[in-house]
């Protein structure tokens, strides 16, 4: 008989989205697509019992695999996941679309069931599952999002390869042992690791798939996109690479460049996706300091992140299923048509700003603070510099160019009930994990290690406060001057220019460089083949030259000079 506590939660998950791309009626698909993550979450509660759970065990060709291991750093990703599949389900309710139901099951499952996982070898199964499942939701976005998904998978499968040749490496010298835990720079196969998750969590230079898949797949695919690919990464980063000092400053780099970026784009849901990034960097940054306060600051803002920065893209979707863009020149005005949108936005908004009694409040903070007490003077400058560029591309920018700014004119009925719905209850939660009588002592309950820190100290509120409001006041003076940059029709691209820009050049040279070739060498073979045969035909035949200048009987003379050539070899052969 099977042990159901054996198996992990996750593949219940996978199993429900391969049962959907069967299912023929939405209403039952949608039925499914709800019911699955909860019952992962209900699964994830009855096997854990505070104490790390290992399960699901086996051997194959030599290797022990664990498939199933809970402990206080992946059980509060495999709750959050669920929870995430959950508002993802509420919120694509009105779509229509066995693939994304699917898709997004699979995607969410393989997410769950990464994060439970106890060694590297089923560690890359669900890593690679998850690139494959998650690109049928770029391509949902329709005929100018296949080439941003054939990018996309292009670059999440050689991230997986990376991260197989890495743990294929580092096994072999600890005697074939794939156990995933702390791996440190110093082991072998630690760079290639490190490569495999930095795709994966958006690593300066390795970031762009981002904003050039999310933007293009469909309103719920980019929803469901932002909820597990980068927190899958960040969850291995913090798995095996806490307390590495570059970790750090890749992890401040990553919260400055995309300020620059998201400050002068026109779409808005590149905005975010800049954003995104922006946000994964303090992660990254937290997991480099690597104390207990920086580790809980970490999984902390992950957990609201997700909230939070899924409630923004869902009200941009919301609005862009209405208006049919998210381009933020063409929009303004919304906050008349729209007014519940306005308001969830403007949660969405002030949270990942960090205003006080919002979600990233509470948990921003502990990062900063963990960066003080190791007296990185730098590294905070640095984030303190990014958390006021959050406030102003993703607090001030999205919703002031989406809501208010000019009046586009645009008068279109408020978003689905079920929006709706999805996005309130990511409100909700923004504010309740952040309520400063008990709530965010609940999102610290669930914190890998026991903390006492307080963030509504009054220093704190009055910092908080006073960087918002300088962001506020840098906004509106430049907007005022119209120092602003103004919002163009244009896609602004980054280091994705060297292979969407400078690679397809130099691919469109190479290929006319190799088709004038080829037409040349065909010439070339074509004269070649045919001097060779003039000459020989000049020199052999009954017209030909030696025809002409030798005397008769020759060509019998040399036929009896080969024949007695092939009597000679064959008499020394039969000896």
């Amino acid at each position: 008989m099977i042990d159901l506590y054996q198996i992990n939660p996750g593949l219940w998950v996978i199993l429900a989205g391969l049962v959907c791309a069967l299912m023929p009626a939405n209403s039952l698909r949608k039925v499914l697509a709800i019911a699955a993550p909860v019952f992962a979450a209900v699964m994830i509660f009855n096997i854990y019992d505070n104490t790390e759970v290992l399960a699901g065990q086996f051997e194959i060709g030599g290797v022990t695999l664990t498939t199933l291991r809970i402990d206080n750093l992946s059980v509060v990703w495999g709750y959050l996941f669920c929870l995430a599949g959950l508002i993802n389900a509420i919120y694509a309710l009105h779509e229509k679309s066995w693939i994304t139901d699917s898709s997004a099951l699979v995607y969410t499952g393989a997410a769950i069931a990464g994060v439970l996982a106890g060694d590297m070898l089923t560690l890359f199964l669900f890593w690679e599952l998850t690139a494959i499942s998650s690109v049928f939701l770029v391509w949902q976005g329709g005929q100018h999002a296949y080439a941003a998904g054939v990018r996309y998978l292009v670059i999440q499968v050689l991230s997986g390869v990376l991260l197989l040749a890495g743990a294929v490496i580092y096994a072999g010298s600890k005697g074939g042992d794939f156990t995933f835990g702390y791996i440190g720079l110093d082991a072998p196969g630690a760079w290639l690791l490190l490569i495999a998750m930095g795709i994966k969590a958006g690593f300066p230079m390795l970031h762009m798939w981002m904003q050039d898949a999310y933007p293009k797949a469909s309103i719920t695919g980019t929803v469901i996109l932002a909820s597990f690919t980068t927190k899958f990464a960040i969850y291995a980063l913090a798995r095996a690479f806490p307390g590495t000092d570059l970790l750090i400053w890749i992890g401040c780099a990553m919260t400055m460049f995309p300020v620059f970026f998201a400050v002068i784009e026109n779409d808005l849901r590149r905005v975010l996706s800049f954003s995104l990034n922006n946000q994964l960097g303090f992660m990254v940054a937290g997991i480099g300091i690597g104390t207990t306060m920086a580790m809980n600051g970490v999984v902390g803002q992950v957990f609201v992140h997700v909230i939070f920065k899924g409630l923004l893209f869902m009200s941009i979707g919301a609005v862009m299923y209405r208006t049919g863009t998210a381009k933020a020149s063409e929009l303004g005005g919304l906050f008349r048509s729209m007014p519940y949108t306005t308001v969830l936005c403007l949660i969405g908004a002030g949270s990942i700003a960090a205003f006080p009694m919002l979600a990233a409040f509470v948990t921003k903070s502990m990062i900063l603070t963990a960066a003080l007490e190791e007296h990185l003077w730098i590294p905070f400058a640095m984030m303190l510099f990014a958390s006021a560029g959050v406030m102003e591309h993703s607090g001030i920018k999205v919703p002031h160019f989406t809501f208010f700014a000019h009046d586009s004119g645009r008068r279109v009925k408020e978003a689905p009930w079920n929006m709706l719905v999805a996005m309130s209850l990511a409100a909700v939660l923004c504010i309740v994990l952040a309520w400063p009588w008990g709530g965010y002592q609940l999102l610290y309950s669930i914190m890998p290690y026991e903390t006492d820190y307080s963030p509504y100290t009054w220093d704190h509120v009055v910092f908080q406060l006073q960087l918002l409001f300088a962001a506020i006041f840098a906004f509106t003076l430049l907007k005022r001057y119209k120092f602003y940059p103004a919002e163009r029709r244009a896609e602004i691209v980054d280091a994705d220019i060297l292979y969407r820009r400078v690679g397809k050049s130099i691919a469109i040279w190479g290929d006319a460089v190799w088709t004038r070739l080829s037409v040349r060498m065909k010439s070339l073979r074509a004269k070649t083949a045919g001097h060779i045969g003039r000459r020989l035909y000049h020199a052999f035949s009954p017209a030909g030259a030696l025809s002409h200048a030798a005397p008769s009987g020759l060509s019998s003379v040399l036929i009896a000079a080969v024949l007695i050539l092939v009597l000679i070899f064959a008499y020394v052969a039969g000896t």
